[in-house]
């Protein structure tokens, strides 16, 4: 596994939300009301949209594009009956770091 900074701890609250970058892919990191922190892909897998504007109640990420909703504990489809999922991926916690493994990273495209 090769973990990546991410943010700092103080980054992200309980009941909270926030999308990172590491190199070209998003991190969305979600923190449920009485629950764990969780990481996920950036994207929203029913159409593969950014989640740069999804929305956080504590409990449910919703994306804005199409109003899918996602169980921010468990990543799993709230508002259809489908199998589409949040893709996770693992993270810890190192001292005041939060890092993820988002598998190989490509340094980010410079602005032209």
């Amino acid at each position: 596994m090769a973990f990546t900074f991410i943010c700092q701890t103080s980054a992200v609250s309980e009941g909270g939300m926030g999308l990172f970058q590491a190199g070209r892919k998003s991190v969305l990191l979600v923190w449920p009301m009485g629950g764990e922190l969780k990481a996920y892909r950036g994207r929203c897998p029913h159409a593969d949209m950014p989640l740069s504007e999804a929305t956080f109640n504590g409990q449910t990420v919703s994306c804005p594009h199409h109003q899918w909703g996602f169980d921010g504990a468990s990543g799993k489809c709230v508002t259809h009956l489908v199998r589409n999922t949040l893709h996770p991926y693992e993270l810890r916690v190192e001292g005041d770091e939060i890092q993820v493994d988002v598998g190989p990273v490509k340094a980010a495209r410079a602005p032209a």
